[in-house]
Parts: C-alpha cells; sequence; structure tokens
C-alpha cells in the first residue's frame, strides 16, 4: 500500500493532562453533546458552522468529496462532526439538502441528527435508521415493481415462529421461542437461507438453542407462513429493498438521483445485508462518509461486523481517514484506564485501536473496591451513591452498570434499602419479568398447598422446597450452554434460588411462606414510583450514554468475561464491552467485584482478567501492546490532498502496560513506565546477560556496546519469537539486529546461540 500523509497531534508530557491555551478552537464550544445549550443560535453562514470545531473535526467538516472514513473513539464528537460536515455542506451550497441521506441504527439516534442540523441551518436533510430508509422506499416503488400494496408488516415475530413450531409438531417455551426467533433474525441479516443455517451457524461460532436442523426447519416454516398470511417482518424491508434495487435497475437509477451523498453512523454495526443496501443505493458513485469505531463492536451476536469499517480503505483507496481522537467526555484518569484496556486487546479490531486524549481537567482516579461477597458489593456500591447524592451530585447523573440484567436484582433492592430512587434501562425490573413473576405465583400456590404437592415430599429444608418448585419452571442445577433468552430466564430463577438460601441462612426457622412475603415486600419497595433516580443498565444497554458518575459492578472472571465467551473472538468482544462501559463515565468511576457470590461462601472468584496491569498490586496478562493511531488525517492515493509520502511527527512512544506516553529514555527502552509492574523473565535476563558478556570480550568494547541493560530486560519482558517482534524494541536497530538477532532469538527459545559472533 503506497503510504500516506499523517498529520500528527502533540500530545502532552506522560501523565499530564491537555490544557488547551485561551482564545482557541478548544474554547469554542467543544464539549460532550449532553452539554450543549438547548438553543442554540443558528450560524449566519457557512463558515460559522465550521466555529467551534477542534482540527480534525474540522477536517471531518470539510471534506466534502470523495469517501470519507472518520475513526471516532469514544466520546471525541463524532456527531458533532458528521452534522457540522452536513450543515457546511449544505450551507456552503456544495450539497442539496434532499439528496443527502444520513443513516444510523436507532430512532433515538437519527432523531437528534435531524435536531442538531436544524439548528445549523440544514432543515430538510433525511436522517433515518437503515429499516425506515428502505421501508419508506419500498412503500413507494412496491406497486410499481410488484404491484399491488405492499404486505402488512408485522410488529412481532414470536406468535408466528409458534404458529411454525406448531406446524412442525416442536414444542417450544417462551424462552427457546425468542431464542429461535433471534437465530432467524440473525441468519436473515447474515443473508442465509433455511438450508444454509446449519453450516453458517458452525462457523459463526454460535451455541444454537435446539439442534441446528431443528432450526433450519423452523426457519424454513416461517418462511412458509409469512407467504401464505402475505405479512413481512422486520428484516424483509431490507431483503425485498435488496431485491428490488437489484432487479430494476430503473428504480435503483430513481432512488439515486434522488439521494447522491450518503453518511453513515456507528458504521462498526452494520450487517452484511445492510452494507448490501447501502452499495445498492451508492451504486458506482463514492460520495461516502462513514463513522466509526471497532473498539465499541458489542452486538456481534446480531449480525453486526466491523470488518466494513476495517476493509473501507482496502474497497477505496482514495478515501480520506480521519481520526477523532481528543476526548471531551471522560477525564484523564478515566481515559487512562480505558487506554490501558485497549493496550491489552488482540484481534483484528485491536490492530485499529486509538489511543484518546483527555481534554478534561484532571479528575479523581478510578476506585476499586473488592468485596466478600456481591451483597456487600451492591450495600457498598448504595452506600457511596446515598453520599454522593446528599454531597449534591444528580441521582439521575449516576449510573450501575452490569454485565446481565439479572444482575440488577440484588442493586434495585440495595438502592431501595438505602431511600436511592432509580430507573432501569432496557430491561424489565426484576419483579416484572415474566418468569420471576410465574415462579412468584409457583412458590405461592406451593405455600398454600405444600402439604399436597408431590414435589415437596423429598425435600428438607427451605432451599430444597425453592429448588423442587423451580425446577417446574425451567430451573436447573446446570445453567443452559450459551447465551440468550433461555439462558437470562435461567439467571432469573437461579437469583430466586440464591436469594432463597441467602434467607435460609439469615433466618434457619423461615418457611416457604415467610420467603413469599420477603418477596412481596421486595417487589413492593423496588416498585415505588421514581422521579429522577440513578440509572441501572446492562453495559449493552449503556451504549452511546453517558453519567458523571457510573459504577461498573461485578467484574469478576465469570461474569467479565462471561462464562460462555469461549473463543478468541468473544472474549475480545467482551473486553471491548468493558471498554464502552469505562467510557460512558465523565469523571468518578468505581470498579468493583465480589469473591464470593453469597455471605459466608468460598471466596473463590478473582477480579476480571481485564483489570490485570491495571489495578493497583496486579500485572499485566500476555497481550498485544501500543496503539492502532493516534488522531489525525491520512489522505488517499488520488485524493486531493495529493499522495506524497510525507509524515510529520513520530510515532510517541507509549508504555506497553498503561498506555501513557513515554519521554525518559530509560523507560523508552523498556517500552514502559518504571513504576509500571514488570512481567520479566529473570532467568532469561540472566542468560542474555551472560551472552552478552562473552560478546563484549570478543570485541573488546563495554557490554552496553553489545546491549544496554534497558534493552536486555525489554528482551526479557517482551520474549520477542521473531525477527519482527524483536526489531520493534528500542535498542534494537538493523545493524544489532543483523549481528546478534540470531543469537538472542534462540536464546528466548531456550537454546543455544547457533555460531560465534566473529566481530563487524
Amino acid at each position: 500500500m503506497t503510504p500516506v500523509a499523517l498529520v500528527r497531534l502533540r500530545t502532552p508530557p506522560c501523565g499530564q493532562p491537555a490544557h488547551p491555551p485561551p482564545a482557541t478552537w478548544q474554547h469554542g464550544g467543544v464539549t460532550a453533546a449532553t452539554h450543549s445549550t438547548l438553543f442554540p443560535q443558528v450560524p449566519d453562514t457557512a463558515d460559522a458552522v465550521l466555529d467551534g470545531l477542534d482540527p480534525e473535526q474540522r477536517e471531518v467538516a470539510t471534506a466534502l468529496h470523495g469517501p470519507v472514513c472518520v475513526l471516532a473513539g469514544a466520546g471525541t464528537g463524532k456527531t458533532r462532526a458528521i452534522t457540522h460536515r452536513i450543515a457546511y455542506g449544505v450551507r456552503a451550497g456544495i450539497l442539496h439538502p434532499s439528496s443527502v441521506l444520513a443513516v444510523t441504527f436507532t430512532n433515538r439516534a437519527a432523531g437528534e441528527m435531524r435536531g442538531r442540523l436544524r439548528q445549523l441551518g440544514a432543515g430538510g436533510v433525511q436522517a433515518r435508521t437503515f429499516h425506515s430508509a428502505a421501508l419508506r422506499q419500498l412503500q413507494y416503488f412496491w406497486p410499481k415493481a410488484v404491484g399491488g400494496g405492499l404486505p402488512r408488516l408485522v410488529d412481532r415475530k414470536i406468535q408466528l415462529v409458534a404458529d411454525a413450531a406448531a406446524a412442525c409438531r416442536i414444542r417450544l417455551d417462551r424462552g427457546e421461542l425468542r431464542d429461535v426467533t433471534g437465530e432467524i433474525e440473525w441468519s436473515k441479516v447474515t443473508q442465509t437461507i433455511p438450508a444454509d443455517y446449519a453450516a453458517a451457524a458452525a462457523k459463526a461460532g454460535r451455541e444454537a438453542p435446539r439442534a441446528p436442523a431443528e432450526i433450519a426447519q423452523l426457519y424454513a416454516a416461517y418462511e412458509d407462513l409469512k407467504r401464505d398470511r402475505a405479512v413481512i417482518d422486520f428484516e424483509d424491508v431490507l431483503l425485498l429493498t435488496v431485491a428490488i434495487l437489484q432487479d430494476r435497475h430503473d428504480i435503483a437509477e430513481q432512488v439515486r438521483s434522488q439521494y447522491q451523498h450518503f453518511v453513515v453512523d456507528e458504521y462498526q454495526d452494520v450487517s452484511p445485508l445492510q452494507q448490501r443496501l447501502l452499495e445498492l443505493w451508492l451504486g458506482e458513485r463514492d460520495s461516502l462518509c462513514v463513522v466509526g469505531d471497532a473498539s465499541q463492536t458489542i452486538y456481534s451476536f446480531t449480525g453486526a461486523t466491523p470488518d466494513h469499517l476495517l476493509d473501507f480503505r482496502t474497497r477505496h483507496p482514495s478515501a480520506t481517514v480521519v481520526k477523532l481522537v481528543r476526548d471531551y467526555r471522560s477525564s484523564p484518569q478515566v481515559v487512562h484506564l480505558a487506554n490501558g484496556l485497549l493496550a491489552q486487546a488482540r484481534g483484528r479490531a485491536a490492530e485499529h485501536r486509538l489511543e484518546l486524549i483527555s481534554q478534561r481537567a484532571p479528575g479523581p482516579e478510578p476506585v476499586y473496591a473488592e468485596y466478600t461477597d456481591e451483597p456487600a458489593e451492591a450495600e457498598g456500591a448504595a452506600r457511596r451513591i446515598r453520599d454522593l447524592v446528599a454531597s449534591g451530585v444528580p441521582a439521575g447523573e449516576i449510573a450501575i452498570l452490569f454485565r446481565t440484567n439479572s444482575q440488577s436484582e440484588i442493586y434495585e433492592q440495595a438502592l431501595a434499602d438505602a431511600g436511592v430512587p432509580y430507573q432501569l434501562r432496557g430491561a424489565e425490573r426484576f419483579f416484572d419479568r415474566p418468569e420471576v413473576r410465574k415462579a412468584g405465583a409457583a412458590l405461592r400456590a406451593a405455600a398454600r398447598f405444600g402439604g399436597n404437592d408431590a414435589l415437596l415430599d423429598d425435600t428438607v429444608d427451605l432451599p430444597s422446597q425453592v429448588r423442587a418448585v423451580l425446577s417446574g419452571e425451567g430451573w436447573t442445577s446446570r445453567p443452559p450452554a450459551g447465551s440468550g433468552a433461555v439462558r437470562e430466564r435461567w439467571e432469573s430463577l437461579a437469583a430466586l434460588v440464591n436469594l432463597a438460601q441467602d434467607f435460609a441462612a439469615a433466618k434457619p426457622a423461615a418457611t416457604l411462606g415467610d420467603l413469599v412475603a420477603e418477596l412481596d415486600e421486595r417487589a413492593s419497595a423496588q416498585h415505588a414510583p421514581t422521579v429522577q433516580g440513578v440509572t441501572l443498565a446492562s453495559l449493552h444497554s449503556a451504549k452511546g450514554l453517558e453519567w458523571d458518575v457510573v459504577f461498573l459492578v461485578g467484574v469478576a472472571e465469570g461474569m467479565m468475561p462471561i462464562t460462555y465467551a469461549k473463543t478468541d473472538e468473544q472474549i475480545e468482544e467482551e473486553r471491548r464491552l468493558l471498554y464502552v462501559g469505562v467510557t460512558r463515565a465523565r469523571e468518578h468511576l468505581f470498579v468493583s467485584w465480589a469473591l464470593s457470590r453469597s455471605p459466608g461462601g468460598r471466596a473463590s472468584r478473582r477480579p476480571s482478567r481485564f483489570l490485570d496491569g491495571l489495578r493497583p498490586g496486579s500485572v499485566r496478562t500476555a497481550g498485544r501492546t501500543g496503539f492502532g493511531g493516534a488522531g489525525g488525517v491520512e489522505r488517499g492515493v488520488g485524493s486531493s490532498g495529493g499522495s506524497a509520502v510525507r509524515r510529520t511527527g513520530r510515532t510517541p512512544a507509549r508504555c506497553r502496560v498503561c498506555g501513557r506516553t513515554l519521554t525518559d529514555a530509560g523507560e523508552m527502552k523498556l517500552m514502559r513506565c518504571e513504576d509500571c509492574p514488570s512481567d520479566m523473565d529473570e532467568g532469561l535476563y540472566e542468560r542474555l546477560r551472560e551472552w552478552r558478556a562473552v560478546q563484549a570480550e570478543r570485541s573488546g568494547q563495554p557490554a552496553f556496546c553489545v546491549f544496554t541493560d534497558k534493552t536486555l530486560m525489554a528482551i526479557a519482558e517482551t520474549v520477542p519469537e521473531d525477527e519482527g517482534e524483536l526489531a520493534r524494541i528500542p535498542g534494537v536497530g538493523v545493524r544489532k539486529l543483523n549481528r546478534f538477532g540470531a543469537d538472542v532469538l534462540a536464546i528466548c527459545a531456550g537454546q543455544e546461540p547457533e555460531g560465534e559472533d566473529e566481530g563487524d
């Protein structure tokens, strides 16, 4: 690939926050989106639209021709950049409002984009979700392409899936219905037909809720039912639009004459089907701007893939690539932790990660807390939150984020006990969940008529009674494989089983009736009306949001990463999920875990591996180091910026443990801060020193002329396996690599050096 010009940012010294000088663009209003004024004044001119943008955001706003790829880290103002880009193009007369289509993934994001464009004087631009844009086109062109009216769009698939299961004589419970529906949706967005489902699911490593052959059969029956009933589903909207644009060139050209400029937000989340639709909208043109961050890819289970973002430069060699890394959301301390998480990441997305540079004033260091058990962890968070609210922090600016919805109950209870109002996002309250309500009814019936219930004949205590009753509701001693609705339902029932065990331990004489009364009391307390309250949310549902204070709870092995994450790709997605959680915090961040589930339990848990080398007293685990890129602009071959080989500035050296910029020569040799934990192989270091002494004696030079102590330490810490890895260590230049490389690699591999060095 031809080298490209790269404009680099100046970064502050290690550990120092960026302090922008007065009277610059940084004081022109570049802030987190949530801090914008309610009724801003519409800019007078096109140039006024650019006021307040930082240099990279301005590059985005003024790059109006050809393909543009914006790699935007969390909190870097990507929505600001792309809305100002559209508004500048419209206000400058380069883009006609009706010729622009901006697409994103949620109605909330599309609405926010439309609102910002109106405030910038660019009303009339279409900002829609993929499905909304496709449905509008489908409704308009269906009579012409097919004839008649568009089939009715079904809001929910579950009843159709249930009918398909009945037709196939396959019995599915409610959780399995949800999971099979999810598999059908995944198949459609990845353009997989029923006959190919089994092979595609195996290739993708999906944990199917039923035998793949059964799901393929259900999928085929579901499609037949839709056809017989003349209805379409959500995914059909995209599939049918793609089909019409592929088959009817006249319609495709009509759409392309209407929309000539495209902007795609959250491009790391596009599915293969959405990418195909985008390609058909574009045709042979390249007037496309995409925005995304591979490090925030957390929805791969729905068919989303960052490959289209990562391959953008390959598909569009002339593309301008702009990297946004100035973080306006989070404090330097929060950003430091976020960078450290990505510094240890592996895989393709990790190779394109961005190092964020906070633009905010310094804040408190993240707080790490270890608790003996989960109730203590929840009570600890509730106490801290109560104190924060008492000190003046609005409850609505505080969030508790967890990995699974089943974790919410214990925090709902702890906040209720502490008198702190709360609200759930993206999930029902624990006691509102259908499986919990049904389980409660079963326990209530057993408490009333237990003497006549055969299920309770062999039970000896309260926990065994609860296990016996809930076994009839789907609880088993071992969790089901994989994720999905079945797993979520099991976790809700398991939470009730655990609660019964804790209740019995606290009150040995308690009966099943006492437990039911306790559950009713908890449900009543947690269902009290709330107004402004602390947000309880899963990490997935927190995407796109931010708070002043964030509590990341349950950050322990088995929950983060989740137990059923087995493959390298799944583990890395869990790491990215934690990264998303960290970057939701503006100033205060609390990270906690519990050593056991219940009081008095065996302390067998340990903090998440993702925190190794980042929390105090821990050592980094093996992983990649360094960062995929700092901020700046790369102009592609043939772009208006030219293709001359020109690079300004050098890549700053980064600590491979914490990701900080290194300025001390010794630290740069080590590739880490002096006070960051070392994982050096002491034995290897001594063998390298002995070898160096022999080489120095033969050449009649001081030992440091072969390699310095710091370089040997860096070699013993990284243990390079090939010349490429060895060459990346500071102090190992081309000459020394050619002269000593084979010996050093042999020693690192536990072998004897191959030959004797006789000098230059």
